[in-house]
């Protein structure tokens, strides 16, 4: 796989501002994603958490600017940006009856010609992924026949398969059992770490954000709120702000746990 290239950031974000239905969902949002790192971004409902992933990804229209690798996303065309940036979204599409195989093949389409063909070496690509992510044996079967855990691996192959050195996670480890989120998790922090890619994130999971990422974006109504470690972000006092929650933050094995505490 491709890797970052050392030091430096990989995202650029500034004065992102994004209106959706005359709505303006972002506003004037900066951040920075350094290679190599895990940046997760963190925010009540209607935040702009998805709204971001998005417009760094390509998916939505927006103004101020998203550079990835020095490279302004204006001046990317479709395929380039998809050999620099894979996506995980919160519900991918996936056509009916195509099996695991066939769906993490997808993920080679930036690198197939137009009316061409997959080549061996995009098979291979393809097999190595699979194995690495424990798919091989499932290979021939149909995603919807798979569970829950092994179709989300599923979805993390397609974007491995991109050879992408920065990954888009919206909600990786949604509708999952806690034995399968942390499956997920270690996963994408071992792949990190192996293949120095760089992980931009979402969740509604503050302990997982907390134990599992580098550096925190708490985005609120659209705009950065605070930014910076867990520990810095993670308090009972902008968490109380923010999420109107009541919450006592505790030390963790990685990083500061929250539990949520009565009324």
């Amino acid at each position: 796989m491709s890797t970052a290239a050392s030091g430096g950031n990989t995202v650029e974000v500034r004065g992102v501002t994004v209106a959706l239905d005359g709505r303006t969902v972002l506003s004037g949002v900066d951040l920075d994603a350094r290679a190599g790192e895990w940046l997760t971004v963190i925010g009540p409902n209607g935040a702009g958490k998805s709204t971001l992933l998005r417009a760094v990804g390509g998916a939505l229209s927006f103004t101020g600017s998203v550079t990835i690798f020095g490279t302004s996303t204006a001046d990317l065309a479709r395929r380039a940006r998809a050999r620099l940036v894979a996506t995980v979204p919160q519900q991918p599409t996936v056509p009916p009856g195509m099996v695991v195989e066939d769906y993490v093949l997808l993920g080679r389409t930036p690198y197939i010609p137009a009316l061409g063909r997959e080549s061996a070496a995009d098979r291979a690509v393809v097999h190595r992924v699979l194995e690495r992510l424990d798919l091989t044996r499932f290979a021939s079967r149909p995603l919807a026949r798979l569970s829950g855990g092994e179709r989300q691996r599923a979805f993390l192959a397609r974007a491995l398969a991109q050879e992408a050195p920065l990954l888009l996670l919206d909600e990786p480890t949604t509708a999952l059992d806690i034995g399968h989120q942390q499956e997920v998790l270690d996963l994408v922090d071992e792949l990190r770490r192996d293949q120095g890619l760089t992980v931009l994130a979402t969740t509604h999971d503050l302990s997982v954000a907390g134990e599992y990422a580098d550096r925190l974006v708490l985005l609120a109504e659209g705009r950065v709120a605070a930014a910076g470690a867990p520990a810095e972000v993670l308090t009972e006092e902008l968490l109380s702000r923010h999420y109107g929650a009541r919450v006592r933050v505790l030390p963790g094995e990685h990083g500061p746990l929250v539990v949520p505490v009565r009324w």
